[in-house]
């Protein structure tokens, strides 16, 4: 059990508490020793903690009372006349059971009457009792309010949390069918074109749409999951473009279980294809690397298409717009999304997070389709 959960629990607090009036006692045993020594009345450091310590363990015993008086009388709006009064009448309380508690323990300590000990502490110490009484009532009040604002701003926190959970959520929802409706819509271009292919991809969409749902509440996946995805999302992408559509991995092996976004290099690719490949008649190449760069993971699509002529002016779609938001919400200022033109053409989205590793790296490095 660590300081921290010890300080929290009932007993722990009492024996916190325990030491702090200890260590009271002890302060005021040292100065009652010293001073009594200069007074030329020496006592014993014995006789100096036995007094102090019967002091102080009278005001402990006495603080829990007033303690719960400060958690039923709060000076807070509303109530604070009510409050006042009611900790006005508990100091005065408080004083005269301290001199009675005290004068008993100091016949105890010193075999003195009654009398001859309730005496000089209703002189000496009326007021520095109210003293007491009002010092305990600030710092219980202190850490009352302490303690609420702690778990305001844990409740805050929560759902502060809860909100970027539903938005991803949406996010994601939001994703899926426009993905749906993309590939729905090549499936009906097919049905004139290739009926038996068509099938074929209305087969590998439903297994495409099963992985997809397994994983909706899934935030962040490894890149190795993220890449089984994109390989069923390409199976009907080569059924639809067939030699003209090949697709380049190159991935680090120390990268392969870094975790990433779910489903954020499907858009990415769904991109370059409708946007390089697709208008173009010739045949088209798709690259996809990962690797580390200073420490955080990098992937890169690009296509050798005709690229975009101003980047700046250019619209983005629901895919690009969704991913930018999702790793807004994911990874708030500690990433970065680009859009560049390749040296040879086409386009390159690149993406760079904090790279977060799970298990072991796969041993294959470089994976080439066509």
């Amino acid at each position: 059990m660590t300081i921290g959960a010890v300080a929290r629990s009932r007993w722990g607090r009492w024996l916190c508490g325990f030491g702090l009036w200890t260590l009271l006692g002890l302060s005021f045993a040292s100065q009652f020793y010293i001073s009594s020594a200069k007074a030329g009345l020496p006592i014993s450091w014995r006789q100096a903690v036995s007094y102090a310590l019967g002091d102080w363990y009278v005001f402990a015993a006495l603080s829990v009372p007033v303690i719960h008086m400060a958690k039923r009388f709060r000076f807070e709006s509303g109530g604070r006349g009510g409050s006042l009064a009611a900790h006005a009448i508990g100091s005065v309380l408080f004083s005269l059971a301290y001199m009675v508690v005290r004068a008993w323990v100091g016949q105890w300590q010193s075999a003195a009457t009654f009398a001859e000990a309730f005496k000089p502490l209703l002189v000496k110490t009326w007021h520095f009792n109210l003293l007491i009484y009002w010092v305990i009532v600030a710092v219980s009040q202190a850490f009352d309010y302490y303690q609420r604002y702690r778990e305001r701003e844990l409740r805050a926190a929560e759902l502060e949390k809860g909100l970027v959970q539903a938005r991803l959520q949406a996010l994601q929802m939001q994703l899926n069918p426009h993905f749906l409706f993309n590939t729905l819509h090549s499936i009906s271009t097919l049905m004139h074109k290739d009926v038996e292919a068509a099938d074929r991809m209305l087969t590998r969409l439903g297994d495409l749409l099963r992985a997809a749902l397994d994983s909706s509440d899934t935030q962040e996946v490894t890149l190795r999951q993220e890449l089984e995805f994109l390989e069923r999302y390409l199976d009907i992408e080569h059924t639809r473009f067939g030699d003209r559509l090949t697709v380049k991995l190159q991935i680090a092996p120390e990268v392969w279980d870094a975790r990433v976004p779910n489903l954020i290099l499907q858009p990415l690719v769904e991109n370059a294809i409708r946007h390089g490949i697709e208008p173009c008649s010739r045949p088209g190449r798709i690259e996809l690397h990962a690797r580390l760069e200073e420490g955080r993971l990098t992937l890169e699509v690009g296509d050798n298409g005709a690229g975009l002529q101003n980047l700046e002016m250019t619209e983005e779609g629901v895919g690009l717009s969704n991913t930018r938001a999702r790793l807004r919400h994911l990874y708030g200022d500690d990433h970065r999304f680009e859009l560049h033109q390749g040296p040879n053409g086409g386009l390159i989205a690149r993406l760079t997070i904090p790279l977060q590793i799970g298990i072991q790296p796969h041993e294959d490095s470089n994976l080439d389709r066509g």
